[in-house]
């Protein structure tokens, strides 16, 4: 890959539209490099986040005023703008959740309900927590078996071992898009053709893929495919879990209460359609509403240019960090995206995150709620930079500077 970077895209011309991005930290200007954690949001998504509040702000689905009319309407075409985003089928396979996480607890609580004593469910060792405890509770719950497929020294899953391992006994294969420790790119299309084969479904976490590169449900021909909102430079406490309007009509309602029910009684309740169904109570408005101007912002840029440009800076990042001595890249992967993940010989990864965020520059460090891929690893935890497409080689090279400097403190 050559080092220059991708000369297609504009990337102060991006900046310009993240406000964060131009505030100093300590006297120095901030540097993000958090953004598998969360990312930061265009101006165009706080300006609605404020109109809304300050102009619009109503209940949606029930009121037959003006206000909750232009809510709910502007609330169902977010709806919409992600459906065409992903390529889904209809409006009514996108469900709003308040996240990743709460995407796939509805899943194993509902798709589990359909599951009996002896079926299994698989997932990796690269899984964020969010996508390990939701299954281990299930199978607590229903007498299943969870299985999880190992990987590699450098961080990819081991394919012959997964396909030895599935079954007719395999109902679910839940699997990270992309890892947020390794920046592992997991061949999930594989992954799904092989899963179905056996007749099991498929969840793809894309917490840390959509945001990266371009996501297509029907080519994908995923069941279900969760992500969250504050990764993609929409508002925090909103996601979408996208699944099969088949499968979804086979499963029970994963939460009661008022705007997912049909008719109620005291003896009993029937319940609404999709995407309704999975909706109980008044949901995140604004936060629906300025999802959708999130992805109208990502309409607005050339995704695959920006794809181009996160590969570079990460490419550039590991070069760079590779010529320091005790330094470990944990994550090596010959597909990956956006993140470094590395380790230095005898520092407390803390340390190094701590003396990097005095001088300016945010970065994750710790285990990543990611604690069996540290043990696979033998390692604590690591510094973690995850770059997005407003990032620039020449905040890399500052923060290798500081990353130096840090070094040389702390020896």
């Amino acid at each position: 890959m050559s080092n220059t970077p991708i000369k297609t895209f504009n990337v102060r011309e991006i900046r310009e539209q993240f406000p964060a991005l131009r505030q100093q930290i300590y006297g120095k200007n901030l540097i993000y490099f958090d953004n598998g954690a969360t990312s930061q949001k265009p101006q165009v998504v706080l300006d609605a986040i404020n109109k809304f509040y300050s102009k619009e702000n109503a209940n949606i689905h029930r009121g037959v005023h003006y206000m909750s009319q232009k809510a709910t309407t502007e609330y169902e075409e977010s709806r919409k703008k992600i459906q065409r985003y992903i390529n889904a089928r209809k409006s009514e396979e996108i469900i709003f959740t308040k996240g990743t996480t709460d995407g796939i607890n509805l899943v194993a609580h509902s798709y589990g309900e359909l599951l009996k004593p002896g079926d299994e469910i698989m997932i990796s060792a690269m899984e964020h927590h969010s996508n390990i405890v939701p299954w281990q509770m299930l199978c607590m719950r229903k007498g299943l078996t969870l299985r999880v497929v190992p990987i590699n020294e450098r961080g990819e899953l081991l394919m012959d071992t997964f396909e030895q391992m599935l079954s007719k006994k395999t109902k679910l294969v839940a699997i990270t898009h992309i890892s947020n420790t390794l920046g592992t790119i997991n061949p999930v299309k594989d992954i799904i053709v092989k899963a179905h084969a056996v007749g099991a479904k498929v969840l793809i976490d894309g917490a840390q893929s959509i945001q990266h590169i371009k996501i297509d449900v029907k080519d994908l021909d995923c069941d279900f495919y969760v992500f969250s909102s504050h990764k993609v430079f929409g508002p925090t406490g909103i996601g979408v879990l996208y699944g099969k309007e088949q499968l979804l009509d086979s499963m029970p309602p994963y939460q009661g209460g008022g705007d997912m029910i049909s008719k109620v009684t005291f003896e009993r309740t029937t319940y609404n359609e999709l995407p309704f169904k999975f909706e109980a109570g008044t949901p995140h408005v604004a936060g629906g509403i300025c999802l959708g101007k999130a992805f109208d912002f990502l309409d607005s840029i050339d995704l695959k240019a920006a794809e181009e440009h996160e590969r570079f800076l990460a490419k550039y990042a590991e070069d760079t960090l590779d010529t320091f001595e005790g330094v470990k890249i944990i994550g090596e992967a010959k597909n990956k995206t956006s993140v470094v993940s590395f380790s230095v010989k005898g520092i407390h990864p803390f340390d190094i995150g701590t003396l990097l965020d005095k001088q300016g520059i945010a970065v994750r460090t710790g285990h990543h709620c990611t604690q069996p891929l540290m043990d696979f690893f033998k390692i604590l935890g690591t510094v973690r930079a995850s770059f997005a497409f407003y990032n620039t080689k020449q905040e890399i090279d500052t923060f290798v500077e500081a990353f130096e400097k840090s070094l040389n403190m702390l020896k």
